[in-house]
């Protein structure tokens, strides 16, 4: 596999479910590629025994409990990756849930208004948090984890596909606001990934997605080394859109072989 180029040393980057899949194999990489990663999850156990791996092989890391659902959470987020390297320099919204699964009458409202939640709010407060600290800086890099749902609805997936929704509007609006302040936003939809979320699609049977054998999903590093690739300044044909790891061309940008 060709290695991305690498934007990444010295920076201090947030990134937000990293307990486990996508955001867990995005902190081992940006750390390995000389970053200050910053996790942040609802599991403070997990997250901590990362973060203790990474500086164990020279890697440079902090972990914070952090529920993106909070406000006050979020920015205490920011405040902490400040207060140990005095700079902040990458946020990646990356936690996220899929459910409710199930036909939009059949869903429970709480749920539902749990994933607007995270899904949402939780992309608003990083952002509303980050960019102060951002423009008080050099400016820096936010990047949204997207989706395909966010332009195309699946059954049984209403409020994934509504949040991932609004995320890309989020994404839009943040670069029209902030892209000539030295702040890049973007998103990333990268395809099905072999994570617990394709595990909880799989069960719901709902949907072409959930038929997909597990051996036609990405793994995990891949989107992490997409994310690196859009952290170089070969990311700025995506700016305040979606770069998608679905394509030939998006996948060769990242150095990722073919599918």
């Amino acid at each position: 596999m060709t290695s991305t180029p690498s934007g990444l040393d010295g920076q201090t980057i947030i990134i937000t479910g990293a307990s486990r899949g996508i955001g867990e194999a995005t902190a081992r990489h940006f750390a390995e590629n000389g970053a200050h990663v910053v996790l942040a999850a609802r599991s403070g156990a997990a997250i901590d025994t990362i973060a203790a791996e990474i500086r164990a092989t020279g890697g440079q890391a902090s972990a914070l409990p952090c529920d993106v659902a909070d406000a006050g959470a979020v920015q205490g987020l920011v405040d902490h990756a400040l207060a140990e390297t005095g700079r902040l320099d990458g946020l990646i919204n990356n936690a996220a849930v899929i459910d409710p699964i199930g036909r939009l009458a059949d869903t429970d409202p709480t749920a539902w208004s749990t994933a607007v939640d995270i899904n949402v709010k939780g992309v608003y407060y990083g952002l509303h948090a980050a960019i102060p600290a951002m423009l008080a800086g050099q400016g820096g890099t936010i990047i949204n984890i997207s989706s395909g749902a966010a332009t195309g609805n699946l059954e049984g997936w209403t409020a994934y596909c509504a949040t991932k929704a609004a995320v890309l509007s989020l994404t839009r609006g943040a670069h029209l606001e902030y892209g000539d302040e030295g702040i890049r936003v973007m998103g990333l939809s990268p395809g099905t990934v072999a994570t617990q979320m394709q595990r909880e699609i799989k069960a719901s049977g709902l949907n072409p997605v959930s038929q997909l054998d597990w051996d036609t999903h990405i793994p995990p590093e891949w989107v992490a080394q997409g994310l690196a690739f859009l952290f170089t300044p070969g990311g700025d044909a995506w700016l305040g859109t979606d770069f998608s790891l679905k394509t030939p061309e998006g996948r060769a940008a990242a150095g990722l072989p073919p599918l």
